[in-house]
């Protein structure tokens, strides 16, 4: 089975308190025994919350831009090096809160065509004086963005609930959900969760269930938060709902799945292939994909073809580019989408696999 590097994006607006989770995420991994590394992404040419992260963490940062727009395309070769001079056990990517996270979400699943890694959630943190404050004039680019980053979440954390009032909480918590029906969603201050859900996400707590969708809303009370706000840098992108969750229904086993829930929620799905694939065969199972699946990518290896292919679907249309990797890279393919049956894609797959296998 090959072994995949995890990655967890940190969306927000400026100050909600996605360093705050960071630095807490960081030590929980560090006390697991494992090496957690970061990629950061900065406006200015200054990493200040560089600095709360702990000197022993592998660090990459990305500064003077947004890492969804003017340095984008750098994202995948930070992420590449950040494996290959630190094989961290896990990869946070923090982006600036004026990040839009379908391009993040683009960039990383595009770098998880070259290395082993795999997204595994993003994670979206609000900050509920702040959002409450633009819900209420109900218009403007910085509302619409804080909109997009919910409705792109897999997780979501509604932080600095002490400085609003209780029914403004429920205000909130109702707004969010039209916004996000499905992501499991806990109030906060100081960013204080239960860290064990990176157990859940990673795949590597199999006995614990994640929050299904509808159920309550946890809430985690602890002292105030004193992160402070920042400018109004914003974009005016929409998103297109991509993101990873999870339910406690497991995959099939075949060693050619990356380890994955079952679920039909919004999700990310990362297949990497253990052998070519005939691809009229690929090409019947692409043009069936069900309207949920809206974006898809990889680089195959086809058992009826001497090159490997650069794989293209979006709006119901596909392409495939012949290409020749200077290196030797994986054979894999990204499924983006939501409300699909990710059950019913491994075992499409695993059957493509299987024919050619059979065959020789």
């Amino acid at each position: 089975m090959i072994k995949t590097v995890p990655v967890h994006i940190l969306s927000g607006f400026l100050g909600s308190g996605k360093t705050t989770l960071l630095t807490q995420a960081l030590d929980y991994y560090r006390l697991s025994g494992k090496k957690p590394a970061v990629l950061m992404n900065e406006l200015g040419d200054v990493n200040l919350d560089g600095m709360l992260v702990d000197d022993e963490v592998p660090m990459t940062e990305m500064l003077s831009g947004c890492i969804c727009c003017t340095i984008r395309g750098d994202l995948g070769m930070e992420l590449r090096e950040l494996i290959r001079d630190h094989t961290p056990d896990v990869i946070f990517v923090e982006c600036t809160g004026a990040a839009n996270p379908i391009e993040i979400l683009d960039g990383v699943t595009d770098a998880s065509l070259l290395t082993e890694m795999e997204l595994k959630s993003l994670i979206t943190v609000v900050d509920a004086a702040q959002l409450l404050e633009r819900h209420s004039k109900g218009h403007g680019k910085t509302y619409k963005l804080m909109q997009d980053q919910i409705r792109c979440a897999s997780e979501l954390i509604l932080n600095k609930t002490d400085l609003i009032s209780t029914t403004d909480l429920l205000t909130l918590e109702q707004a969010i959900r039209e916004w996000n029906p499905t992501a499991p969603m806990t109030a906060t201050i100081r960013c204080q969760v239960d860290l064990g859900m990176f157990d859940r996400l990673d795949g590597t707590d199999e006995k614990m269930a994640a929050p299904t969708s509808g159920a309550p809303i946890e809430h985690d009370h602890h002292t105030s938060c004193s992160n402070p706000s920042h400018d109004d840098n914003q974009h005016d992108e929409s998103c297109g709902h991509a993101a990873h969750s999870h339910s406690n229904d497991q995959a099939h086993e075949y060693e050619g799945y990356s380890h994955h829930h079952s679920h039909d929620h919004v999700m990310v799905y990362t297949h990497y292939f253990q052998r070519p694939i005939d691809s009229e065969q690929f090409e019947n199972l692409v043009s069936k994909l069900p309207a949920e699946i809206y974006r898809a990518k990889g680089i195959l290896r086809f058992s009826d073809t001497s090159s490997p292919f650069l794989f293209q679907y979006a709006y119901r249309e596909m392409d495939f580019i012949k290409i020749t990797p200077k290196e030797e890279v994986p054979s894999v393919a990204v499924f983006i989408g939501e409300h699909f049956s990710k059950t019913k894609l491994v075992a499409d797959l695993a059957n493509l696999e299987n024919a050619v296998s059979s065959e020789n």
